[in-house]
């Protein structure tokens, strides 16, 4: 009820308001223009003039600058004397006679590197008969993958370490040997595995 009493009120007051401001404006817009001083025009000049310079002067005060001179050529060297030999030193190749053992734990396979080597664990039940340094030598194959498998004990100096020594290589991973881009097993790889008492 109270929005239909603003509507009728509203829209008869917002038609005088507009009808008065529209007779204001046409009232100002039929006023005469009238100017007390007349202003003078603005001359602007959009071409730059330009002065022509003399040639001649400019020629005259120019000075080319002076360059210095060349360094002589190096004296020419004609002593035969000074030249060096080129016959060579003739030398003799020397023999090597040496008989040279490489032992038993030789490993033609050298680049078998592993990636991932574990340490040994050292047994409980070692401690009262291990010595102060124990080792064991072990041979095994690797596979293509460059996992160890095979594993054998060659040699050890206390029967105790063998199973904890076999353990340790059984969690080694090798680079797999590559042929003709293809990976091979390796074979015979030996390793020493050192067990040392803790002081």
């Amino acid at each position: 009820m109270g929005s239909a009493v603003r509507l009728f009120i509203g829209i008869p007051v917002a038609a005088i308001v507009t009808g008065l401001l529209f007779l204001f404006m046409s009232a100002m817009i039929r006023q005469p223009v009238r100017l007390d001083e007349e202003q003078n025009a603005v001359n602007i000049s959009i071409t730059a003039q330009l002065q022509d310079s003399d040639l001649t002067s400019i020629n005259k005060e120019f000075k080319r600058p002076t360059l210095d001179a060349p360094p002589p050529p190096p004296p020419a060297v004609n002593d035969p004397s000074n030249r060096p030999a080129l016959d060579g030193v003739a030398a003799a190749i020397p023999e090597i006679n040496a008989d040279l053992n490489i032992g038993t734990g030789f490993n033609p396979d050298r680049d078998a590197q592993p990636l991932v080597r574990i340490p040994p664990q050292f047994p409980d039940r070692c401690q009262g008969r291990a010595g102060d340094e124990e080792r064991v030598s072990l041979q095994f194959d690797v596979t293509p993958d460059g996992q160890t498998t095979n594993i054998e004990v060659v040699e050890s100096t206390n029967s105790c370490f063998n199973r904890a020594a076999s353990r340790s290589v059984e969690r080694w991973k090798y680079q797999p040997k590559i042929v003709d881009n293809e990976p091979q097993p390796r074979r015979g790889v030996q390793t020493v595995i050192v067990f040392q008492l803790a002081e």
